[in-house]
Formats: structure tokens, sequence, C-alpha cells
């Protein structure tokens, strides 16, 4: 049985933007924030509110560090 030391969901406080959540998706899955905050940009593309939207509430479940 193998376990992981992968880090806990939080926002990040040294690498953000506006509120941490690309930064702390991007420490959490191990990839670059750039590829969530592209996401989030794509998502609010459409006309703000899927983007927004999803931003917000992750921003409201995610707890801070």
């Amino acid at each position: 049985m193998t376990t992981t030391n992968r880090p806990s969901l939080r926002r990040s406080r040294h690498n953000r933007v506006f509120l941490g959540v690309c930064g702390g998706l991007g420490e959490f899955f191990g990839v670059s924030a750039f590829w969530f905050r592209l996401a989030f940009l794509i998502a609010f593309i459409p006309g703000g509110v899927p983007g927004l939207g999803l931003y917000l509430l992750a921003w409201l479940i995610i707890p801070s560090e």
C-alpha cells in the first residue's frame, strides 16, 4: 500500500492574482496555475456568468491557507 503526500486543497496566499483559487488548484493538482486561470478565462468569455460563477463558488468552498 502506498500513500501519497498530496497537499490539501487550499486557496493560495503566495500564488495568487485575485483570490488565490487558481493558485490553490494548481498546487493541489501539481500543475501550473496558468492553466486554471486560462480555463476560468475561457469559461468567462461566453457571457461572464459561467466563469465568474464557478470562480466565486470555488472561492466560497475552498478554505484559505
